[in-house]
């Protein structure tokens, strides 16, 4: 191989190495690029989660709020139930001294 050729040989392969770069930086570029709609689409997407979550501290608020209320709702149940009982067993155990003070 003479001068010449191996000139053109080597200007043959950094060719071929520099069209092979340009081509992969294209690929590169071409995959990896972010469209306007795409951000448009993450943005919108963005918002929605940002709403939903509101939504779902809101939800979470109201039903902590509201077990609150149905849980003192229930112990005033519980307490009004427990004096009635008591109640009525006071009544019972009257009914039954009046009853065993009744001539037969």
């Amino acid at each position: 191989m003479n001068r010449t050729e191996f000139i053109i040989t080597t200007a043959i392969i950094l060719f071929a190495a520099f069209a092979m770069g340009w081509f992969a930086n294209w690929l590169v570029h071409r995959f990896t690029r972010v469209r306007q709609s795409d951000v448009a689409d993450l943005d919108r997407m963005s918002q929605e989660l940002h709403e939903a979550e509101e939504t779902r501290d809101q939800a979470i608020t109201y039903l902590q709020q509201r077990e609150a209320e149905l849980t003192n709702q229930l112990t005033q149940t519980e307490a009004e139930l427990r004096a009635a009982m008591e109640g009525l067993r006071e009544a019972r155990r009257e009914a039954e001294e009046m009853r065993s003070q009744l001539p037969h």
